[in-house]
């Protein structure tokens, strides 16, 4: 809020009108969110004199002026007792809608309602008992009680002595204005958790498959140690849970590995409804709403199903002694489509949970999605926040409303497929983690069988910026007769591919320092060998889906020894299948158990935000 200066304490030079005056504003009263000129006020009036001050003479052109604008205007007489309306134009009655028999005479306090900011209001009544002008915005309500952001600009009008007639005052309802940039805060405000919280996940991913490799090897020597064998279980298991929570994380910061299908969400709620009436339990009735005939959608069906189940479990907890939640589908209506902030264009789906709980306050409400934020005990906070990471990750939005005493509704909205679209072809990553990648990975590692000792010798090429990483890795690799080339970056990496000339696995992380991050590594390389097989390893999904994943299997972090293992032996196994025989392999000795070759290390180098990440 700003006020003005005093008409009759300002030196500034009136704007002489013929008949009347104004002070300029100057750009002094810019205290509203929204301004109509576009920029600061300087040349219109903060204060005005005139020289005949009835309100009667109408049958001009300022007056017709004034009730075509669609500028709400209102005129109110401080020389009266309460300072009463007067005058209001046509397009105050539209804002407000109310009658002008309910306007006249009256205050204009009767605008103001519960969520009136009586800080705003004192300001307001300060300035204008100084005769000041003043510009704020606060929240009025409508004859029907609809409250709305007003932006409200207040001037005095004095008579040619300065003898003070009226208040003149215009608005302008900017509530549109105002959710666009809570909106926008919040949105800004998640984005941040995210990549503060995508980049923790990831640096405690490699710390986690340190541990989790090193539990490995003490388990193995502590065989005949029950108690330390126990011990070493109990990290076990905590460096598992450790891994769940980085991948929630994840999930919420939308960095999660989403493999998307087609997916009608009605076939979908009714194949999950089972598990979902068992986890629900016996006091819960859970009824479905399906609309026939719903457009298809790309989703990632594990991933939907997951949020679905969080946030049924949620409306479980919110009722405690039972009742009735609703799990229903819809396609959007154009009508029905929120305006803030605006939906792409196109069609929509939505999944809708409606249940008949506690409710949430909306101070509560509006922090429902922020990890870790949790009011049931016990609660991680993170179910929802998974559930608003997977929606925005699948371009879709989530929706809260609620009120306490009359329950919770959440609304998962996604794009649909056009109507004349068919089946579209699976994605990049789709197509390789179901027919070229994992899969096929897993077969010829069950071919290969456990031992696999035809593989040994095989010469793989490891690549990871994570020394301790690295160093565990090629432990494991090398305990099982590979021959190991290490390289701390990409760019060393396919420097050592160079010089060997030929290697029978590349294993890489994806997210690297320097230029080259695993995807680009794998590219190159295979210009160089075309046919290479490649594994990648990653806590963090961020580039696969940036490059729209990635045909190669993927490790995620942290992976157990005995996966990287059976992985790296069906890799090997089905490179060794190809018809074209493996080249020489110059400049490399055989060694009893391993050979290992490490790059010499990259200079240091500072790293970008998003290598950080990596």
């Amino acid at each position: 809020m700003t006020t003005g200066s005093k008409a009759e304490d300002d030196d500034r030079p009136l704007d002489d009108q013929g008949g009347s005056q104004g002070l300029p504003a100057a750009g002094e009263v810019e205290g509203n969110a929204c301004n109509p000129t576009g920029g600061p006020g300087v040349r219109h009036w903060q204060a005005g004199f005139i020289s005949q001050p009835g309100l009667d003479e109408r049958g001009n052109v300022f007056f017709a002026a004034i009730e075509m604008t669609r500028m709400p205007m209102v005129i109110t007489d401080p020389n009266q007792p309460d300072n009463p309306v007067v005058f209001a134009n046509r397009a105050f009655l539209d804002l407000t809608g109310y009658d002008e028999a309910q306007v006249l005479g009256r205050n204009c306090r009767f605008l103001q309602g519960p969520d009136t900011d009586p800080d705003a209001v004192a300001e307001v009544r300060e300035a204008l008992a100084e005769h000041r002008a003043v510009a704020v915005d606060l929240v009025n309500y409508k004859a029907d009680g609809t409250p709305f952001w007003n932006a409200l600009f207040i001037g005095p009008v004095f008579d040619a002595e300065g003898r003070l007639l009226y208040y003149f005052s215009s608005q302008v309802d900017i509530s549109r204005r105002r959710s666009f940039e809570l909106s926008l805060r919040q949105a800004q405000k998640m984005e941040a958790i995210g990549q503060l919280t995508a980049g923790l996940a990831h640096d405690f991913n490699n710390l986690l498959q340190v541990v989790t490799a090193n539990l490995e090897i003490a388990a193995m020597r502590l065989r005949q140690d029950e108690l330390g064998l126990r011990c070493v279980r109990q990290a076990q298991r905590a460096a598992e849970k450790g891994g769940k929570l980085t991948q929630q994380l994840l999930a919420f910061a939308r960095k999660q590995r989403l493999e998307p299908r087609r997916v009608n969400l009605n076939a979908l709620v009714v194949e999950f409804s089972e598990m979902l009436v068992r986890t629900l339990g016996d006091k819960v009735d859970l009824r479905l709403d399906l609309k026939p005939g719903l457009p298809h959608c790309r989703l990632d069906p594990t991933h939907l199903e997951m949020a679905l189940l969080n946030v049924l479990i949620n409306a479980r907890d919110a009722m405690p002694g039972g009742g009735r939640v609703s799990v229903g589908t819809m396609l959007l209506e154009e009508g029905s489509r929120p305006r803030v902030p605006p939906l792409p264009p196109g069609p929509h789906v939505v999944l809708c949970v409606v249940d008949e709980g506690q409710g949430m306050p909306a101070e509560v409400a509006s922090r429902a999605t922020e990890p870790f934020f949790t009011t049931k005990e016990p609660g991680t906070g993170l179910g929802l926040a998974m559930v608003h990471g997977f929606v925005q990750q699948s371009h879709g939005r989530l929706e809260i409303t609620s009120e306490p005493g009359r329950g919770t509704t959440v609304r998962m909205i996604f794009p649909a497929e056009a109507p004349h679209l068919g089946a579209p072809a699976l994605w990049r990553g789709e197509a390789g983690a179901a027919s070229g990648g994992a899969q096929e990975a897993a077969t010829a590692g069950e071919a290969a069988g456990p031992a696999a000792d035809h593989d040994g010798g095989a010469t793989i090429l490891l690549v990871e910026d994570n020394e301790d990483v690295r160093l565990m890795t090629e432990h494991c690799l090398c305990e099982q007769g590979y021959r190991v080339l290490s390289a701390p970056s990409g760019e060393a990496g396919l420097e050592l591919l160079g010089r060997q000339g030929h290697v029978d696995l590349l294993f890489t992380d994806v997210i690297m320092p320097g230029g080259m991050n695993g995807l680009v590594l794998a590219e190159r390389a295979r210009r160089r060998q075309p046919g290479l097989p490649v594994l990648l390893a990653t806590g963090y999904a961020e580039e696969l889906a940036g490059h729209g994943s990635s045909r190669d299997p993927v490790l995620s972090k942290p992976y157990r020894q005995a996966e990287l293992l059976e992985r790296v032996r069906a890799l090997v196994h089905a490179g060794a299948g190809s018809d074209a025989p493996p080249p020489s392999r110059p400049g490399l000795q055989a060694a009893q158990g391993c050979a290992c070759e490490a790059a010499p290390p990259s200079p240091p180098r500072r790293r970008s935000r998003h290598e950080q990440q990596g």
